[in-house]
């Protein structure tokens, strides 16, 4: 069945490329399909979601937790299709599309969790920063099936583009008045190109010339992918939390009575304490998720690009108390666990071994007049080589960097500066 929803605008292709003649798929199942089979997205099995990969079996990674995106946000159309005036049969999100911004939204984050974003920030501040969401696009349209002498993307579509671009201010854009670097949220200034593809060579309103205005301005696919994102992260830390004895009855009381917190709030760490007790924490959190896809509605919206598609024609509303419940547990998770010692330690840790081996590598391998040892894998440093500027030859190490898991730069960090750890396994 057609679906008007969508409009040739939507599904451009960048470069355009025709499907083959008995391709069964649609545009956005192909690039679902293109995203589940590609070596960035099997890397998130081993990348930290919130403890580090590989400690036990039950914590989540980034790749469960962009799997739960991608459901908690198929359903989310579903949903909206079934009880959306605004929606039918022949005019609804996509949830193929839905699925696939859900599934590369966290493509582009560093090993380490988020210490290892913000390391890598600031490492590359002399090159134009780094920002897991601007890796991400940089993933999708340069990176994901690179070669030496054959640099491509997976030809996504502009409603995939824009649906994974969270955020739409360059780097330079958001720089202070008194020169301070942005911390996040930017995409990098060489990708002001897929900004301008993703807009059709339109120039937004003076309203959105501000950062703030741009990060704002979202798809609607990218504004389901953002709150399902936060449901799945608010619930399911909380759960790996408990599991992780970070949090417990005594720790969420001890919590509680230490701020000022509204009825509903005190009724759900009460139901959380039950829940605990009674030992059924993880289904009860689990059976929030419906309640979190259910207190979503759509809003018309006008203005910048809603003529020329539906996507922007729309706005995702979050029910008042749904939204409150989200920020209740994220209150939980941050003071509770990632501000906690032994996390703090942890995240210490990555950070320190992510500066080490960037200085190490930069110092051998990025400037060609003064190459050192060959520290790098062949065809990484053909890469760096090939780059004609400074900024761009770091650019390359940072994409190198950034793609390792957990254990590769762990493994990496000990070749290079263990001296009783002998392997001579390349950087990979």
């Amino acid at each position: 069945m057609s679906n008007a929803f969508y409009q040739p605008f939507d599904l451009e292709r960048f470069p355009e490329s025709a499907a083959a003649e008995d391709e069964y798929r649609n545009p956005f199942q192909i690039e679902r399909d293109r995203l589940i089979f590609s070596y960035p997205f099997r890397r998130l099995q081993s990348k930290t979601q919130v403890f580090q990969s590989g400690e036990y079996d039950f914590y989540r990674t980034r790749l469960t937790h962009s799997i739960e995106v991608a459901k908690i946000g198929r359903s989310i159309c579903e949903f909206l299709r079934a009880r959306s005036e605004h929606l039918g049969e022949d005019f609804h999100i996509d949830a193929d599309l839905t699925e696939a911004v859900g599934l590369a939204h966290d493509l582009g984050h560093p090993p380490f969790g988020h210490i290892g974003e913000r390391k890598l920030n600031a490492l590359m501040s002399d090159h134009g920063g780094f920002e897991g969401n601007a890796q991400t696009l940089r993933i999708l349209t340069e990176l994901i099936y690179e070669r030496p002498g054959r640099t491509k993307g997976i030809a996504p579509t502009r409603a995939l583009l824009d649906g994974v671009m969270k955020y739409k201010a360059l780097h330079r854009e958001c720089v202070g008045p008194d020169g301070e670097l942005p911390k996040q949220h930017f995409l990098y200034d060489a990708q002001a190109e897929w900004r301008e593809r993703v807009f059709g060579g339109e120039t937004p309103p003076p309203e959105l010339s501000s950062p703030e205005a741009l990060n704002a301005f979202k798809s609607i696919e990218c504004q389901i992918m953002d709150w399902a994102d936060d449901a799945a992260y608010s619930l399911h830390d909380i759960v790996d939390g408990i599991h992780a004895r970070y949090v417990n009855v005594g720790s969420l009381g001890e919590w509680a009575s230490g701020r000022e917190l509204q009825p509903a709030e005190a009724g759900h760490i009460d139901s959380l304490c039950r829940t605990i007790r009674e030992n059924r924490y993880e289904p009860y959190l689990s059976s929030r998720v419906g309640r979190f896809v259910h207190g979503c509605r759509l809003v018309p919206r006008g203005g910048f690009l809603s003529e020329r598609s539906h996507r922007h024609a729309f706005d995702l509303r979050i029910d008042d108390e749904v939204k409150a419940e989200c920020r209740l547990y994220k209150r939980i998770a941050l003071d509770l666990i990632f501000r906690s010692t032994q996390l703090q330690q942890i995240e210490f840790k990555g950070g320190h071994i992510l500066e080490k081996l960037y200085h190490a590598l930069a110092s051998h391998c990025a400037d060609p007049d003064s190459r050192g040892l060959n520290l790098l894998p062949p065809a990484t440093q053909e890469l760096i080589d090939q780059a004609e500027t400074p900024a761009d030859r770091h650019r390359r190490l940072c994409d190198a960097i950034a793609g390792l898991t957990d254990g590769q730069a762990v493994r990496t960090y000990k070749r290079l500066f263990d001296p009783d750890f002998g392997s001579i396994a390349e950087l990979v």
